[in-house]
């Protein structure tokens, strides 16, 4: 087993790095509620873009940094793979948002709200995830972790179908399902993003368990 020094380096930079990621890509669900109480509001759209920029300025660090290390301990693209997971959660927010303000006249009195707490459901549980990588030998923490987020998507997947039997029910106008399809599928895909970012943790704990 490599020491907490070796695994990721010279000290903890990568972990503190990863972190930070996590915490980024929470904040934007939390800013995309906030987004959905007010979406009118004249900074929560700006709010969301700048959460998906510090995001990326830490996923440029990372690479920086991977450049300038040479021992790393876990492996570089799992280093990579979750820090691209990571970054796609609040990018995919974002561009939610932004096509929910281009369509709010179509989608009046539709309700986000309980795909946005999912969501934040989910990437709470990301953050602890990547909080675990400090300790690999707690095999079970992350399982447990990893069972929740599994099951948060599972949830997301059964409104999902909810949500698409009444869009094919013909009681909505044809733009109307169109740009709810596409909304809805967004949402989706930044659970992908979290499951994605857990999956790549778990590699990682497997590898050097």
């Amino acid at each position: 087993m490599f020491s907490l020094q070796e695994l990721f380096g010279k000290g903890d930079k990568f972990y503190k790095l990863l972190e930070a990621s996590a915490r980024e890509a929470h904040e934007s669900v939390r800013l995309l509620l906030q987004f959905l109480q007010n979406p009118g509001g004249p900074k929560s759209l700006d709010d969301l873009v700048l959460a998906r920029r510090k995001e990326k300025k830490i996923a440029e660090r990372i690479s920086e940094e991977l450049v300038s290390t040479f021992i790393t301990g876990i492996e570089r693209e799992d280093i990579e793979g979750l820090s691209l997971a990571l970054y796609k959660i609040p990018k995919t927010v974002e561009k939610f948002a932004e096509r929910l303000s281009i369509a709010a006249p179509h989608v009046t009195g539709v309700d986000f709200t309980p795909q946005a707490q999912a969501l934040e459901k989910a990437t709470d549980t990301v953050v602890a995830m990547v909080r675990q990588l400090r300790d690999l030998q707690q095999m079970e923490k992350i399982k447990e972790l990893n069972d929740r987020l599994q099951y948060i998507e599972g949830e997301a997947d059964k409104l999902m179908l909810v949500l698409l039997r009444d869009l094919y029910s013909g009681r909505h106008e044809p733009l109307k399902v169109i740009i709810l399809k596409d909304l809805y599928e967004l949402m989706e895909k930044v659970i992908d993003r979290c499951r994605d970012a857990g999956n790549v943790v778990v590699q990682v704990v497997l590898k050097n368990s």
